[in-house]
Order: C-alpha cells, then sequence, then structure tokens
C-alpha cells in the first residue's frame, strides 16, 4: 500500500461515551471517515496492561464490557471485528527487533477503550483488529513502543491509541451541563496541545511535572497510549480535535498525525 497510515489518539471517556458524549462520537465519526481506509488496525486501550508488550492473537476477539453500573443498552454492544493474528505477529518481530521483549495473548478480546471508539469509526466492524497491551513502565517505554511500530503505517496498518488527556475520578460531576470543564482540567488539556503542536517530546515525557499534570494522572496508564501514538508518529505533526468535556474532568480531546 502506497499511502502511509496516520496515527489516532482518542480519549475515550467514560464507558457510556457513546450514549453521552455525542459531541466526542461526531468527533471519531469525522476521524474514519478522513482517514484512508487500512488493511487493519492495530489498537492499543488504557485498559490493559501486561509484564510486556502483549498483543492479542485472537482469530475472533470477544467484546469485552469491561465495566459495571452503567446502562443495560451498553452491555447488549457487539464489536464482531475478526481478528489479526498475522499482525500480532508482526507486531512481535517488530517489537523484538526493537530490543523490547514482547509477547503474544491466545484469546485476548477487545476492551471498551477499543471497541467504543471503533464501534463509531468503523461501524461495520469489518476490518481486522488486534489489541496491544501496555506495561506498568513509564512514558519513554511507551514511546519507544510507538517508534518501534512506526514502520507498520507503511504496511496499511492504522494504529490507533485509546487514553485520557485528563483522568482523575476526583474531578468528575456526574451531573455536570454539557461542555462544562474543570479549570485546572482544560488548562493541562490546552498545554498537551501546546506541547503536541510545538513536537516538545521532553516537555511531555516530564508531563508530571507540568502545572497539573500529576493531578490529571493520579495513574499513568491512561495516558500512556498517547505516548505510543507519539512514537508512531514519527514526527509528523498533529491535528488536535477539542470535543466536549464529559462530566467536566474528562478532556475528550482526540489527534491525528499524518505524513
Amino acid at each position: 500500500m502506497s499511502t502511509r497510515m496516520p496515527v489516532v489518539f482518542v480519549s475515550h471517556g467514560a464507558p457510556d461515551a457513546l450514549l453521552k458524549s455525542p459531541d466526542a462520537v461526531a468527533c471519531w465519526r469525522e476521524i474514519g471517515l478522513r482517514i484512508p481506509q487500512p488493511r487493519a488496525i492495530l489498537a492499543v486501550s488504557a485498559h490493559w496492561e501486561a509484564r510486556v508488550p502483549t498483543v492479542s492473537h485472537a482469530g475472533a476477539p470477544a467484546t469485552i464490557h469491561d465495566f459495571s453500573g452503567f446502562s443495560p443498552s451498553l452491555y447488549r454492544m457487539q464489536y464482531p471485528a475478526p481478528g489479526a493474528p498475522a499482525l500480532a505477529e508482526r507486531v512481535v518481530s517488530l517489537l523484538s527487533a526493537a530490543g523490547i521483549a514482547a509477547d503474544l495473548h491466545p484469546s485476548r478480546g477487545l476492551d471498551h477503550g477499543a471497541w467504543v471508539p471503533l464501534s463509531v469509526m468503523f461501524p461495520k466492524a469489518q476490518l481486522p483488529v488486534t489489541q496491544l497491551s501496555l506495561t506498568r513502565q513509564g512514558a519513554s517505554a511507551h514511546l519507544g513502543v510507538g517508534q518501534a511500530l512506526a514502520a507498520l503505517r507503511d504496511e496499511g496498518v492504522l494504529i490507533l491509541a485509546s487514553g485520557a488527556i485528563t483522568h482523575n475520578f476526583a474531578w468528575l460531576d456526574w451531573d455536570a451541563a454539557a461542555g462544562q470543564a474543570l479549570p485546572q482540567a482544560l488548562a493541562f488539556t490546552d498545554w498537551v496541545g501546546e506541547q503536541l503542536a510545538a513536537r516538545d517530546v521532553p516537555a511531555l515525557l516530564a508531563y508530571r511535572d507540568a502545572p497539573n499534570g500529576a493531578a490529571s494522572h493520579p495513574s499513568e496508564e491512561h495516558f500512556m497510549p498517547l505516548f505510543v501514538a507519539l512514537g508512531a508518529a514519527d514526527g509528523d505533526s498533529p491535528e488536535r480535535y477539542r470535543p466536549e468535556f464529559a462530566y467536566g474532568g474528562l478532556a475528550m480531546d482526540a489527534y491525528t498525525w499524518r505524513d
């Protein structure tokens, strides 16, 4: 395939984003319409961590409803995309060649960080998908994973990283009006946008020292997919999407990087 695929990062929000974040859903739909049709998709979600980067070898990944307390309609949703075992093996090969230990999982399905945005971007569920785990290592390690996988873009593979620009449960207001944004969440979200636009990777790697950085992520897993995307972006400039905040404290920003 001659077209180099973009890299996409989305903030997937709460599990009920499909029902209660129409602005984010419209954003995901627009991204899906604007990017070239991929041969396959590698999803990197904040909701799977493993000892080493691990890729699903499943031929038909299940739709994992890894949440509780939400609308029953969410539990009935399915995303029956075919798996991508050959892509999973290619991911392990690329990571191994870069000196990064990696593994295959025989049956891992798609958690909501993956299937929720995919169900909007590619609603027919016809494209092969595999999911790659995070690890408990930090931002630099995840940047390196993305750099090792950048070659997939020239092989028709869309790298979709799904996490959150802000992820502090103490900041959430379940009764917040649409578009309402907590000032400190908005400030950090804009700081991230400024650093990405400037391609200031060192500043982003040190994000916990930025104003509101550590508070935006009491734990790091929801920010790590951004670094995988940034590494795979290979120096490309990002395009920022700014859907309305969810529940006051969840930034729903998305980014695409194109050649």
